[in-house]
């Protein structure tokens, strides 16, 4: 008998698709349809609020096309939950205006595909990065405002291609180089892929996310070219739609455009649902998308029974942007564009506007170094699989008891997206660019191994200076643990104004034109308010 893979099962989903009866809701008296959008607000509500359990999350989404008008996506942590939620909206005055069109439950799944390790020795014995990523893909998260597909699948079992009877050697290396193709959409795509062997007439509900439509219908038509679709893909209806808040259903049912842009003002998006930061590790400080199985920057490897491998994404949030001397603006609205012309204007290169900027996550620790690396280096493996990474190293400060961890990537969501897994390193006391003043960030300083020494003795004389300087709070010079040439500079200021003032200074031209002797490349720098 050919090897089934082992299974672990996170939540229940339920996606609930309705039609609305828009005669009946015209002919309305006016007093019906506002109880009807005032209960079916609430419902939808305390559903997002997740009120009627201690997990999950719930998301309600317009649907385009004559197969539905709403779709609403619940999560929870057993199916006596989602029949509850069933049953709750039938008492709600919002009901008799709608039709069930059709419905899909299943559960969400980690198959022995990802990791042998997580099955045969326990979730203990595999590394943190890849713990989350499974943990991610079990109770996942719903992005806020973005755009929906669902579809049903399942694999072939005709007589020329039988999926089933593949021995799990040929499945699993199918399934890895399904997910290659995944990969290239890390940042764009997020999904949640849940098993419905048993529990609906297709064998997995898959469910993506992303910010633009046509990134959709890329991976989708992408996929398809690969054996593991075009030879043992079988697909039911697609649905396609658009999340937006509770607060917006009366502005949906009015034909207005939703979401309106106002809804979230009331904290009952799922974005606040939680509270900040999430509860799943995914999001961090503030960002949204960066992790559950917001493993587009991060994840874990890309296996699995299902369609798409991994290469998801979240959305994109405030980040530390890196150029030669780029600028990200203080709060109050000072845009890069605008601190590269005023370093322009003191003839220091501030970077291309374009074309090779990268952009970067940077928290800060004060874990054991040790302890903090070995965290670190457990993710970096699985940041490793996304074209869009660039580096993820530690480095440790030479006058502070804090270390840093620098993530930097192609794309400015997949580096949200990584924050999500950084944040739940060992006690991360802040990330850059969220104190109160105005930070700034010299990444990239490779120093040419014979003037190692030199380099650091300089930057102690710099210190001097600018412990005299006016608005300055704090300097450091943080070296990679990995490699000692590799270094980046980190400075606190009170006001942006304190910091153009030294990078208008002479000693700071000196110190640039020196470094252009000793450094084996050109410095890139990041300006965080």
């Amino acid at each position: 008998m050919v090897e089934a893979p082992q299974t672990e099962e996170g939540w229940f989903a339920l996606h609930d698709f309705r039609s609305i009866d828009w005669d009946a809701w015209r002919d309305a008296p006016e007093r019906e349809r506002r109880r009807a959008i005032e209960e079916g607000e609430s419902f939808l509500k305390h559903r997002e609020l997740v009120a009627d359990t201690d997990e999950g999350d719930s998301g309600l989404f317009s649907v385009l096309g004559h197969k539905a008008d709403l779709l609403f996506v619940h999560f929870r942590p057993s199916l006596d939950d989602l029949s509850s939620i069933e049953r709750r909206f039938e008492d709600t005055a919002l009901a008799a205006f709608t039709e069930r069109t059709t419905s899909y439950v299943s559960v969400t799944e980690v198959s022995g595909y990802v990791s042998d390790a997580y099955f045969e020795e326990g979730p203990e014995e595999v590394d943190a990065g890849l713990r989350r990523y499974i943990e991610g893909k079990l109770t996942p998260e719903i992005p806020d405002d973005e755009y929906v597909c669902f579809y049903p699948m399942s694999k072939r079992r005709g007589e020329e291609y039988n999926w089933y009877d593949l021995s799990f050697e040929d499945r699993a290396d199918l399934m890895a180089d399904h997910g290659e193709v995944g990969k290239e959409y890390a940042g764009k795509i997020k999904q949640v892929i849940a098993s419905s062997v048993g529990f609906d007439d297709h064998e997995w509900g898959v469910t993506l996310f992303g910010s633009d439509p046509t990134d959709i219908k890329d991976i989708v038509y992408e996929m398809r070219f690969d054996p593991a679709s075009s030879r043992y893909g079988e697909f039911g209806d697609f649905y396609i739609g658009r999340r937006f808040p509770p607060a917006d259903l009366g502005a949906y049912l009015a034909g207005e455009t939703v979401p309106t842009g106002e809804g979230d003002e009331d904290g009952a998006h799922a974005g606040h649902a939680h509270g900040e930061g999430g509860h799943h590790g995914d999001d961090g400080h503030g960002s949204r998308g960066a992790g559950h199985d917001h493993a587009s920057a991060g994840g874990g490897p890309a296996h699995g029974d299902h369609p798409h491998g991994d290469g998801e994404a979240g959305g994109e949030g405030d980040h530390p942007q890196a150029g030669d001397e780029s600028g990200h603006g203080e709060e109050g609205g000072t845009s890069d564009a605008e601190i590269r012309g005023e370093l322009a204007d003191l003839n220091i290169y501030a970077g291309k506007p374009s074309g090779e900027d990268v952009y970067a996550t940077v928290l800060y620790s004060e874990a054991d170094i040790d302890e903090l690396f070995d965290e670190v280096e457990g993710l970096r493996g699985n940041f490793d699989h996304y074209g869009t990474h660039v580096k993820t190293a530690v480095y440790e400060g030479r006058h502070t008891d804090r270390a840093a961890v620098v993530s930097i990537w192609d794309t400015a969501s997949a580096a949200e997206t990584a924050a999500g897994f950084l944040s739940e390193l060992p006690e991360v006391v802040a990330r850059a660019g969220e104190e109160s003043g105005f930070g700034t960030m010299g990444m990239f300083y490779t120093v040419k191994p014979e003037h190692q020494g030199e380099f650091t003795d300089t930057f102690d004389d710099i210190g001097e200076i600018l412990a005299e300087m006016d608005g300055h709070v704090e300097t450091d010079l943080m070296m990679n643990v990995e490699d000692e040439n590799d270094m980046f500079i980190a400075s606190q200021w009170e006001a942006k104004e304190d910091a153009m003032t030294f990078f208008g200074s002479d000693e700071f031209r000196e110190t640039v034109q020196w470094g252009r002797e000793v450094l084996a490349d050109r410095p890139r720098h990041v300006f965080l308010a």
